[in-house]
């Protein structure tokens, strides 16, 4: 990879067209709401009776990675186009598929599924907090968000309307008709996690050439990235003296991010800016990978809920 590659990411920019932007917002909607009709009010119940591994996992993925991530930029100073997109990844709520990925690796579900719920709310005003905040810690980076000129408000209302109102109408559902989401519950998760990845595909497919271009400019910053995020969640989970039980679901949910919504956020706002875009790109194809193997090996050992 020649320096003049590395540097040319920045000027790069990815096509995605308006209609394909709506189509993608439309399935990450889908996404959620099947994710929300496997939580009930009394899921919510116990974790304010209880809330020490909620807060524990908020904390982990709101406040602990944005602060490694932004300690990682500053030792390795990557392109800023590539350091504003861990920035950006660092700062969305956990990805959708996290809750199967905890339920693979036995851990807590129920925390698991709460965290994607609380976090989704959070998102609204945290991931456009997080993102003009330790943006503009970083030079190069606060250099990106000025030419943008991203407005908060209008992630905040892009969050809410493709995360926050699909998970308030799947909880209604499940509250209100329990026999209808019991039969959809299965087919929705597949076809859900089935057109997203299909969609993520094509979408790549336009800008094919330029994403294997430049995924190797990015691919050992995103493994770095990805296993901080693991071993930050397993190891604060752990210093706050949980059970392994609830580090699995916190290792999980603070390591599994919602890149789909970072593409969103790219492509909505930062005019499909390069070095972003191939990072959440590929953020959205290594965690799953990562999410695979760390659930598998805690499979391996069974445990009982504490």
């Amino acid at each position: 990879m020649t320096i003049a590659m590395v540097a040319g990411i920045d000027d790069v920019v990815l096509n995605f067209s308006p209609l394909g932007l709506q189509i993608l917002n439309a399935i990450l909607a889908v996404v959620m709401f099947s994710i929300a009709i496997d939580l009930t009010v009394s899921d919510f119940k116990r974790l304010f009776t209880a809330p020490k591994p909620l807060i524990t996992g908020l904390v982990s993925q709101f406040l602990l990675l944005p602060a490694l991530t932004f300690c990682m930029i500053l030792a390795v100073e990557p392109q800023p186009s590539i350091a504003l997109g861990l920035m950006l990844v660092a700062a969305c709520p956990g990805g959708n598929v996290s809750n199967f990925m905890t339920h693979r690796a036995k851990g807590n579900v129920a925390l698991s599924v709460s965290m994607t719920a609380f976090a989704t709310v959070g998102a609204i005003i945290l991931t456009p907090f997080n993102i003009a905040f330790w943006g503009s810690l970083y030079g190069p980076t606060r250099e990106i968000l000025r030419a943008t000129s991203i407005d908060p408000v209008s992630v905040a209302i892009t969050v809410g309307l493709m995360l926050v109102l699909p998970l308030c109408l799947g909880v209604l559902l499940n509250a209100r008709r329990p026999d209808i989401t019991a039969r959809i519950r299965v087919p929705m998760q597949y076809l859900s996690m089935g057109i997203f990845m299909a969609f993520i595909v094509i979408a790549l497919g336009a800008n094919w050439s330029l994403f294997l271009q430049y995924a190797g400019v990015v691919a050992g910053l995103v493994l770095l990235h990805n296993a901080l995020a693991l071993a930050g969640g397993y190891g604060f989970a752990t210093i706050a003296g949980l059970s392994a039980f609830d580090r699995r679901a916190i290792t999980i949910e603070t390591g599994i991010q919602n890149s789909g919504l970072g593409l969103i956020l790219i492509f909505g706002f930062f005019s499909g800016l390069g070095g972003m875009a191939v990072v959440a790109a590929f953020w959205g194809i290594w965690h799953l990978l990562s999410g695979i193997a760390i659930a598998t090996l805690f499979a391996r050992r069974d445990l009982v809920p504490a």
